[in-house]
């Protein structure tokens, strides 16, 4: 862990220097403070704006209600979310029908907006609108919940909002959790709306319109955001307050400085540490890690199937054969995650994805299948990663390249910069890449709907296959969880036959924090939900 005194020092004045700005309550203690740093910045108060950082979400979820919430669940002794389990939050209950196309939710009758406003069905009809409507990120996350058209939200009287689906779809509940769906109060934002922005996005980029557990006192973009807790919040479990009456947020570049200042006790929680840290400030009396794996997600390799010599079944199928799949998860994450390899079944267990699957290493057998394909002595390709994953992907490249050698494949490794590794993928000109994904709804379903389904820009491999698109559109609309789970094992078994891409592992979110903070929950956004945090 490198940094200087200088930089330490900076950002420790800039957190006391926090602390003092006018409007911040002197009288609240160090006790009831949340200091957070993080190397990124909230770059608006709009998540839903193109352009916005994953950490304008974070704020998001604890500015904003939406009409309900995941519920959390403990696995390994630590928090995290349960998309099983969805709890009301600005509703007081809600009701699915038994065709499932309609999703009734009844507001709290005694919530309000952060200015004192009451919360309105009006209210919520239009924030729903919106999501639809608006030329933002919302809408095409709502497509997925098979909600598209403004006249699928249908106000049916003052306290109570019905949303109609065309189909009983398994994550239109879900969908209305996500962090677009915020409600908002349009009684602020009407006025700044215009003719070229009827939603007013750009008043809302800058200004807040909401009703959650945080109130925003001061937003410095690129620096640091200071949020108060609103004493007449209503979306707790039993309408409870969260513990922290206030919360500092402080972008601070440098992760050495980041967890320098976690390993002192100056900062009380950091998500974002580099991974050579991690050990040391798990080891420091004053600190602690929190570390889940990411479960709505995983890192893979992919291989391009339009492109030769990807586009044959069998070369995919050797590569999966003569990746070190122990030696690479090792060298890229110190086994810090969940394996997506090393099974041994040759019939899915389950119908859940992403699970271990039978990827192992067998030179022979992929030299085999390498034969098969018309290479017999192999052929030369590029591996590239973009340079924001370089420290876990150069290693893994290096244990990559040498393995395919075996089998007679000279693969170049190509570190390309971030914009232009995103190009590439988005345009389909890399034929052999490693990347992420994550999906906020873990859902089967999703997941190759999401993935490996449609000429679109998440479809990594461009694989194309109907009988893929057949079964993941069936199972969108499976209410019955057995038939679900069998749809579940056929998309699993077919995307192994065809392995357009190799699922290897979910690595670990950790969370670093002082010794004395308690409740921190992994949630399918990847931000920390300063409400569920306490200090003991």
């Amino acid at each position: 862990m490198t940094t200087t005194r200088r930089s330490i020092l900076q950002a420790t004045a800039g957190l006391a220097g926090l602390s003092a700005l006018p409007g911040v309550a002197l009288a609240q203690s160090r006790e009831e403070t949340l200091r957070y740093v993080t190397g990124a910045n909230i770059n608006t108060l709009d998540l839903t704006v193109y352009g916005s950082t994953r950490e304008a979400f974070g704020l998001s979820m604890v500015v904003y209600d939406r009409l309900a919430r995941f519920g959390r669940k403990q696995v390994n002794g630590h928090w995290t979310f349960d998309a099983s389990t969805i709890i009301p939050e600005l509703a007081q209950s809600y009701t699915v029908s038994p065709d499932g196309k309609t999703i009734t939710f009844k507001l709290r009758p005694d919530a309000t907006f952060q200015n004192g406003d009451k919360v309105t069905v009006e209210d919520v009809k239009w924030s729903l609108d919106r999501c639809v409507a608006a030329k933002s990120l919302a809408p095409p996350q709502f497509f997925l919940g098979s909600m598209t058209k403004t006249d699928q939200f249908v106000i049916v009287d003052e306290h109570t909002i019905a949303v109609h689906l065309p189909d009983p779809d398994r994550l239109g509940l879900a969908d209305l959790c996500v962090p677009y769906a915020q409600i908002i109060n349009s009684k602020l934002v009407k006025p700044h709306c215009t003719a070229d922005d009827p939603w007013g996005l750009d008043w809302t980029k800058t200004n807040t319109a909401a009703s959650g557990a945080y109130i925003v006192d001061k937003w410095t973009p690129g620096e640091s955001v200071i949020l108060h807790r609103n004493e007449h919040w209503k979306g707790g479990l039993g309408g409870k307050l969260p513990y922290f009456k206030r919360i500092i947020i402080q972008t601070v570049p440098e992760a050495a400085t980041r967890a320098n200042l976690i390993e002192k006790g100056d900062a009380d929680l950091c998500i974002d540490l580099a991974a050579s840290d991690i050990s040391t400030v798990a080891k420091s009396a004053k600190s602690k890690v929190v570390s889940t794996p990411q479960s709505n997600g995983f890192t893979h390799i992919s291989m391009n199937c339009k492109m030769a010599p990807f586009d044959n079944v069998k070369v995919r199928q050797a590569v999966a054969a003569a990746l070190p799949y122990q030696d690479m998860f090792k060298a890229a994450l110190f086994s810090l995650g969940k394996p997506l390899y090393g099974a041994t079944w040759t019939t899915p267990p389950t119908g859940d994805f992403p699970q271990p699957m039978p990827f192992n290493q067998d030179l022979a057998k992929a030299k085999q299948l390498l034969t098969e394909a018309g290479f017999p002595n192999g052929f030369k390709t590029t591996f590239t990663f973009s340079t924001g994953a370089a420290g876990t992907a150069e290693p893994m490249a290096a244990l990559l390249k040498e393995a395919l050698g075996k089998i007679g494949i000279d693969v170049t490794v190509q570190k390309m910069p971030d914009a232009e590794f995103n190009t590439g993928e988005a345009n389909k000109t890399l034929p052999f890449f490693t990347d992420a994904a994550t999906a906020w709804l873990p859902a089967t379903d999703y997941f190759f709907r999401l993935y490996f389904t449609r000429d679109q820009r998440w479809n990594f491999a461009s694989w194309i296959n109907s009988d893929m698109e057949k079964l993941s559109g069936a199972a969108r609309f499976e209410l019955n969880e057995a038939k679900y789970q069998q749809l579940g094992k056929e998309m699993i078994e077919l995307y192994l036959a065809n392995v357009p891409l190799i699922t290897l592992w979910q690595p670990n979110h950790d969370a670093a924090m002082a010794k004395n903070i308690n409740g921190y929950t992994y949630e399918f956004y990847r931000q920390a939900d300063f409400r569920d945090l306490v200090r003991t």
